[in-house]
């Protein structure tokens, strides 16, 4: 592809926006002017692109004009308001907040599963939430080969899923116990630090005691594999490891599967590695699934007291793969582009 694409990044100073960025520069994606917008907070600051500064624009002034994609990764409140705002300026918004993932007229999208989904837009693509994506590309799968019947799925989630603040926590309250010093709570509802909270987002009455993440991981889950009726489960957890979201699966099948046939079809699919070798202790962990392009699955083996079951166990960047890089293969799959190297860079705005 020769052509460039104008592209905006809203939330450009977050985590996952600055990921974005650096990931358009890294694959090569043919960006001809970059915008970048923020909240009038971090307006005014700079970002290099590649090797250029790019000064953040505040969105409550922005103007979209001429731009091709946008890549949104503020809060769903933020994506409600200036959404409509890109689209009628022409701009295709590829939307990683909540705000419309359950949309019906708004494909929720995971490329390597349901890609030409994206194709029916009308105006926004919706990327799903960080522990749906790597749930939904080891399910595809597995489902095409062995039928999907029931799934249980319990997250071990990082505390980069709050944002910086959830990383500032977790080492601010590692550092007071280790000096003894008194510790704050803010970013999550209880103690973090040498603790597993089993509470990832927020409890609704009408949600029968679970929390809106977990009615998230259901409902997309099922959206994105086109299984409506899917008997699905979730608990979401949350852990103190600093970056990557771990998941523990049971699947029972509708057909006959075996631990290595599972391994067989999962070799083979697209985003997903099979690390999987218990006698050298090689198993997913989200230490080595930080920064990687693929969710690793592994402890593939049979669960003994269903037919048909199987128990797997996951990792992945939730920043990268879970979010950044999802958005970014969706603009590539929708405009044609296929990453590679820029020799030549174009400049930027």
């Amino acid at each position: 592809m020769s052509r460039t694409v104008d592209v905006a990044v809203v939330g450009a100073t977050g985590m996952v926006g600055r990921e974005a960025i650096e990931l358009l520069e890294a694959r090569g994606f043919p960006v001809g002017r970059l915008r970048l917008f923020a909240s009038g907070r971090t307006a005014g600051t700079t970002v290099n692109f590649r090797g250029i500064p790019v000064t953040v624009e505040n969105l409550a002034q922005a103007d979209f004009a001429g731009i091709q994609v946008v890549l949104s990764a503020p809060g769903a409140t933020v994506s409600r308001e200036f959404a409509p705002k890109a689209v009628a300026a022409g701009a295709v918004v590829i939307d990683k907040s909540s705000a419309y993932r359950m949309d019906p007229d708004v494909p929720l999208v995971v490329p390597e599963v349901n890609g030409d989904m994206a194709r029916t837009h009308k105006g926004i693509i919706s990327s799903p939430n960080c522990s749906s994506i790597p749930l939904a590309l080891v399910l595809a799968p597995l489902h095409r080969a062995f039928g999907l019947k029931r799934v249980i799925v319990s997250t071990y989630q990082a505390v980069s899923g709050a944002g910086r603040k959830g990383g500032d926590e977790l080492v601010g309250q590692c550092v007071a116990m280790l000096n003894r010093r008194p510790l704050e709570i803010q970013a999550f509802p209880h103690q973090i630090a040498f603790n597993v909270v089993p509470q990832v987002e927020v409890f609704r009455p009408e949600d029968e005691g679970y929390t809106t993440e977990e009615t998230k991981i259901v409902n997309e889950t099922r959206k994105i594999l086109g299984l409506p009726e899917l008997r699905i489960t979730a608990t979401a957890v949350r852990v103190p490891v600093l970056n990557g979201h771990s998941e523990s699966i049971n699947v029972e099948f509708d057909s006959e599967v075996t631990a290595d046939g599972a391994r067989e079809v999962l070799g083979r699919a697209a985003g997903v590695r099979v690390v999987d070798d218990p006698a050298n202790l090689e198993y997913p962990m989200p230490l080595d699934a930080t920064g990687l392009d693929e969710v690793l699955v592994g402890r593939i083996r049979p669960d003994r007291t269903v037919a048909n079951g199987l128990n797997l166990w996951l990792s992945s960047d939730n920043i990268r793969k879970g979010a950044a890089l999802n958005a970014i293969h969706i603009a590539e799959f929708l405009m044609g582009v296929v990453p590679s190297v820029v020799e030549n860079p174009v400049g930027v705005e």
